[in-house]
Parts: C-alpha cells; sequence; structure tokens
C-alpha cells in the first residue's frame, strides 16, 4: 500500500509511521510527505529517513483554490492508496476530498463526534469531561465528520493541562494511527 503523509509541524504521528515501517511492523512505502509550508521538522524528519518530500507552501498561492489544486495534483501524481493527514493543519476542498474519496485519513485528539475542530483537547476540558481520546477517521468535506475507523479512550487526570493531556493523547494516537494503517495494508489487495 502506498502512502503519501501530509504534515503542517513537527511530525511525530509521521515518525511513528516511518519508525513502525524500518522495523516491519508496518508493510506499506510511504511515496512521500508533503507540508504546506517550509520549515517543517516533519519535512526535516522525512529528508533524514530517506522520504522524498515536497511542499505547496499555502502563502504561495493568491487564492485557496489554486493552492489545494496544486495540492491535489501533486499528491495525486504519487498515486497513493491513502493520503495521510498527519497534523496536516489546513482544511482542503471538497475537489481534494472528491479526488482521493475515501482514501484520506485524518487523525483527530479527541473521541469524534465530540469535540470536532482545530482545539479537540482545549473543547474537551473546557467541557469538563472525565474521558477523551483520539480517533481515526477517513476525511469527508465536513470538518472531522467523515466515518470512524478506530477509536482509543485516555483517561482526563485531575492534574492535566491541555499540554499533558494533549501528550498523552499524542501516545494513544500514534499507536492507533500505525495499527489502522497495518489493519488497512493487510486488507488491501495485492499490487
Amino acid at each position: 500500500m502506498r502512502i503519501v503523509v501530509l504534515v503542517s509541524g513537527t511530525g511525530s504521528n509521521l515518525q511513528a509511521v516511518i519508525d513502525a515501517v524500518k522495523t516491519g511492523e508496518l508493510d506499506v512505502e510511504i511515496a512521500a510527505v508533503g507540508a504546506d509550508r517550509e520549515g517543517t521538522y516533519g519535512i526535516e524528519r522525512s529528508s533524514e529517513a530517506g522520504l522524498e518530500t515536497f511542499v505547496v507552501n499555502f502563502n504561495s498561492f493568491p487564492t485557496r483554490d489554486e493552492w489545494d489544486a496544486a495540492l491535489t495534483a501533486r499528491v495525486a501524481s504519487y498515486a497513493p492508496d491513502v493520503v495521510v493527514s498527519s497534523g496536516f493543519m489546513r482544511i482542503v476542498s471538497a475537489d481534494f476530498i472528491e479526488a482521493f474519496h475515501g482514501r484520506y485519513l485524518n487523525t483527530h485528539p479527541a473521541l469524534l463526534p465530540a469535540f470536532p475542530g482545530a482545539h479537540g483537547v482545549r473543547d474537551a476540558m473546557a467541557y469538563g469531561v472525565k474521558v477523551t481520546g483520539c480517533t481515526v477517521h477517513w476525511a469527508d468535506a465536513g470538518v472531522d465528520t467523515g466515518p470512524v475507523i478506530a477509536q482509543e479512550a485516555v483517561t482526563v487526570e485531575e492534574s492535566d493541562s491541555e499540554e499533558t493531556l494533549h501528550e498523552r493523547i499524542k501516545v494513544v494516537e500514534r499507536r492507533l494511527l500505525v495499527s489502522t494503517l497495518a489493519a488497512l495494508a493487510a486488507a488491501a489487495p495485492p499490487a
């Protein structure tokens, strides 16, 4: 199974995937890693791992539609079976979703459908939940509304800050992403 991974930041989920591929725990080919801006540590990690990288810089395009079309074309050029949004902090268009329909995987630091959007951890804490977690789902044209593939709960501790809770969720999220990709790769028809 060929994947393209999209990142916006440090790429800690990406590193878990790279490590799992390296150890043989995950049987996928990382065709490329892309970012929406220059200078991300996720791209640096990928380069250090010998992976092909690309940047479709959001700020280099006069309109969101032009950026989205360029991103769609660049990702499609790698012919991925699955596109992984790994901390990719840009909302893509319906055209992008359609181009990779049922193949655009996203992670989210809450138990969807609760607390969608960019601040899932903060929103869960503000609501006062005792249990939150993470979700791996197929992205659709909504914000964190696509079909859920896997979820895992994380208990909110009395001493948690948003940062400490998010760090504990990230540990679970990395494991859940790798196991979900492994299950998808095992179910994929041979090439």
